[in-house]
């Protein structure tokens, strides 16, 4: 009788992802610096779509970014009403 041995490789674990605002894949590493001052367009989307994601909680990404959660509520309203441009912060008036 022969034993095959199982040499199949073990999985790899890979890191958790969404997917981003221009449609890439979105890890904990892509996201922006915690030092972040100036928030485009693209960062503040990339923070929306982690937490809508589930990458981070409402809570993690306020502390990690110093947001309150009014500032990252009216991203994401932003976000739902107007798409992208909806997040400009120059013409705001436009937009609300």
């Amino acid at each position: 009788m022969t034993v095959v041995a199982n040499t199949a490789a073990p999985p790899v674990k890979k890191d958790p992802y969404v997917i981003g605002p221009d449609g890439t894949p979105l890890t904990l590493k892509d996201l922006p610096p915690t030092s972040t001052k100036r928030w485009v367009i693209r960062r503040k989307a990339e923070v929306v779509a982690a937490v809508r994601g589930g990458l981070l909680t409402l809570e993690e990404a306020c502390e990690r970014y110093t947001l309150t959660v009014e500032e990252f509520l009216s991203w994401q309203k932003a976000i739902d009403q107007f798409g992208l441009p909806g997040l400009r912060a120059t013409r705001v008036q436009q937009y609300r």
